[in-house]
């Protein structure tokens, strides 16, 4: 069951591949025999599953081996979905593994120019990369992480021998895949981040940066097949914790520009639009700009996760030509909606709880609400919550 309040950190220090993600899993608690029942309701893929617990520089790991007894079938994208809707896998791991594979095909279609219908999967079709795509899906459901975030990933140099031939590296699907995503530059001759997980952690990942604040429950490592220069242990690690449900220290996105010849009549409109897609806050104030012109400061502060469509949407819907961001910190209180009774019925209140005490807030709409309805000033609607709320709390 998904707990959104279950989070793991992915730090891909040696890179990411699928049998390293599922290695990891399995490493910090995901139980084989679950994995293997849920695996088998994938009907039509023989696969032999072989996982060995080592040591990699010292460091305890396991290392997953998927073979196929059989001749290995290579498969179109239709060919997977089609596997994936027969399964008697969970609805939404058929949902999520469709996309990542969706994913993988319209990369290596681009890389290689032919119809996406018509593209032959090869490596991505064979059974390894099914069972470490639909194992690590199975994985993440079954030990409840409601956000994943991944570090940057490093990128090695040379080439690698595929089915198309010697490709450079970083592989050109695995570029495709990554756009957007941060990576950098290491002294390795090798393929650390494989196609299969670039696209794992690109259709997987809630966020990419540093370790975010939680309280660490678990840790696993997955081991990697290469042998890496300078003694590098070619691990994946996987924390995986919770998150305080209120006095936890967060990290938001602040989104800013400065506006001077926009018209502000259209600022609920742009509100509306920025909270429906995520923006945790918006506000609008009032500036001196260059050569004494008046202004607008707009600052938006969301989840990183959602600041893509958010600076889209305040380029299309502005007159802004250019937008700054940074990554803070926050601290917030635990809080929940309550109904408090009123002579007009139950009306909705914010509970939060601060360190002197719980202190209850009149929602400002449900008031609005009553107080028209009813033709009754607001503020006679906030001190009547106000005091039933302190009564309930005697």
């Amino acid at each position: 069951m998904i707990n959104n309040k279950t989070i793991a950190y992915l730090d891909c220090f040696s890179g990411v591949s699928g049998d390293m993600f599922l290695g990891a899993l399995l490493h910090a608690g995901l139980d084989q025999k679950v994995l293997l029942k849920e695996l088998h309701r994938l009907d039509g893929v023989d696969f032999q599953l072989t996982v060995s617990n080592e040591l990699r520089c010292g460091i305890s790991c396991q290392h997953v081996t998927i073979s196929s007894p059989s001749k290995q079938q290579f498969r179109h994208l239709g060919d997977i979905l089609s596997l994936l809707d027969k399964s008697r896998l969970a609805p939404e791991i058929i949902h999520r593994a469709g996309q990542i594979f969706t994913r993988l095909a319209e990369a290596e279609a681009k890389v290689h120019n032919v119809a996406l219908e018509k593209i032959h999967f090869h490596e991505v079709g064979a059974v390894d990369t099914i069972v470490d795509i639909v194992g690590t899906l199975i994985g993440l459901h079954h030990l409840g992480i409601g956000k994943l975030v991944c570090s940057p990933l490093p990128m090695g140099s040379g080439f690698v021998r595929c089915a198309h031939g010697k490709l450079p590296l970083p592989a050109p699907a695995v570029c495709e895949l990554l756009t957007g995503v941060p990576v950098y530059g290491v002294k390795q001759e090798l393929e650390l981040v494989t196609p299969t997980g670039a696209a794992l952690v690109t259709g997987l990942a809630d966020d990419f940066g540093p370790m975010p604040s939680m309280t660490v429950q678990s840790c696993g490592y997955g081991a990697g097949s290469h042998t890496l220069a300078g003694d590098q242990p070619n691990l994946l690690r996987l924390l995986i914790g919770q998150t305080k449900p209120g006095k936890e220290s967060q990290q938001v996105e602040i989104i800013e520009t400065h506006l001077d010849d926009w018209n502000s009549e259209g600022f609920p409109y742009l509100c509306d639009l920025l909270f429906g897609q995520g923006a945790l806050d918006v506000s609008l104030s009032p500036l001196i700009m260059k050569k004494g012109r008046p202004g607008q400061l707009l600052r938006v502060i969301a989840d990183p996760a959602h600041t893509l469509e958010l600076k889209q949407t305040i380029l299309s819907e502005t007159t802004a030509i250019g937008l700054r961001f940074r990554r803070e910190e926050r601290m917030t209180l635990e809080r929940e909606t309550v109904m408090v009774s009123t002579p007009w019925g139950k009306i909705a209140a914010k509970k939060v709880q601060t360190p002197k005490g719980t202190v209850i807030y009149p929602e400002y709409e449900a008031c609005r609400q009553v107080a028209e309805k009813n033709n009754i000033p607001l503020s006679r609607i906030y001190q009547t919550v106000s005091s039933a709320a302190e009564n309930k709390e005697k």
